[in-house]
């Protein structure tokens, strides 16, 4: 695997990153749904049209952003598609627990050339090495037998073998019919060493400002949870336990966090040099999103717990200087939502993005 990963490494040098900020996806015929890559040469991106887009490095979703190269590695790109624009929302990391030590897919060195973000990959199946193309279009099945109609669009993610030996991959599906959801499906490779968790998490909150996390018989306001923090590292809470999350109406457990300003505040943008210098960070949908985690109902253990962090400043990497951060406006907000469980092979997660505000997506989910 990794002699393949070498060789690809001489291309990745050479500016192929550049090649992927001006294409994002193209999509098959026009009389239907998906965006999918043309061909195995195409950019690695995936997803449903009026839905949700996955993507891997070094594609971008928003096209050409001057000096990108598609984000950072060792994360899945999980965009929104709408009137023919997608734009990024927001990033899902893998961290894997073994005896004890959590390893970060996305600030953990790759071990071909030293960088910072392990290599993801697609294919159609559970073998072959690194490439940064999309290595395959994606499988198209019917996975309903009551409702042919039903389209479901599945890709493996592989990625490099952490450094304390666990060895997981992916398995991410978008169904025609719920257009607004990825499932993710985990499982591991034979020479993995045993993870005692492999977590999936959503990294990125402070882009949309989550600050609204919506529990079975509670919301949790980020400001009043965070109240009184402003340091530049991460602010940890206890997690909520599986018996506080809500369920839908097929008895699935469910979480939600959305933004508690209304677009116009989220789409603002203070006028000032500190912020004008960091405008990747300025809110570019034309709409807001609700996010939320949900897994089916028997599907998982008691272990099940919801896990949020957050940050009153938004995240500068490793730099340890102060002045290279700025407040996030309007307060704390999460910055890594997700799910957390015991592992086991197979294990299914599904993470959504919904147009509807969250209260309106509780009541007919």
């Amino acid at each position: 695997m990794f002699n393949s990963m070498k060789r690809i490494l001489a291309i990745l040098t050479v500016g192929l990153p550049a090649l992927f900020q001006t294409s994002a996806a193209q999509s098959t015929a026009a009389n239907t749904v998906w965006i999918r890559p043309e061909n195995a040469k195409s950019p690695p991106v995936w997803g449903i049209h009026g839905g949700i887009v996955v993507g891997l490095w070094p594609a971008s979703l928003e096209g050409n952003i001057p000096g990108s190269e598609g984000g950072p590695r060792g994360l899945l790109r999980v965009g929104y598609e709408l009137n023919g624009v997608i734009y990024l929302i927001n990033y899902i990391a893998v961290e894997p627990l073994v005896d004890g030590d959590m390893e970060f897919s996305e600030v953990r060195p790759s071990v071909v050339d030293g960088k910072l973000g392990k290599l993801f990959w697609a294919a159609s199946d559970t073998t072959g090495g690194f490439s940064p193309y999309a290595n395959t279009t994606g499988v198209i099945t019917h996975p309903d037998k009551s409702h042919p109609e039903v389209e479901e669009l599945s890709v493996y993610i592989l990625m490099e073998k952490f450094a304390d030996g666990a060895n997981p991959y992916l398995k991410l599906t978008i169904r025609s019919d719920k257009p607004g959801e990825l499932g993710l499906q985990l499982f591991n490779h034979k020479n993995s060493a045993v993870m005692q968790r492999c977590a999936l998490t959503a990294t990125m909150g402070n882009y949309s400002r989550l600050r609204l996390l919506y529990l079975k018989d509670k919301v949790i306001d980020s400001r009043q949870l965070f109240g009184g923090y402003d340091d530049i590292e991460f602010a940890e809470k206890d997690p909520y336990p599986v018996s506080q999350m809500l369920r839908n109406k097929s008895g699935d457990p469910v979480v939600m966090a959305e933004s508690n300003e209304s677009f116009n505040q989220l789409a603002s943008w203070p006028q000032s040099p500190p912020y004008l210098a960091r405008w990747h960070w300025r809110y570019r949908p034309f709409y807001k999103l609700t996010q939320y985690w949900r897994v089916d109902a028997g599907g998982y253990d008691s272990s099940l717990v919801v896990r949020v962090n957050g940050r009153a400043k938004y995240w500068s990497g490793e730099n340890a200087d102060k002045s290279n951060y700025i407040d996030v406006p309007g307060g704390p907000a999460f910055e890594n939502f997700e799910l957390r469980e015991n592992y086991h092979n197979g294990q299914q997660f599904y993470f959504g993005l919904s147009l509807k505000p969250a209260k309106e997506l509780i009541d007919g989910f």
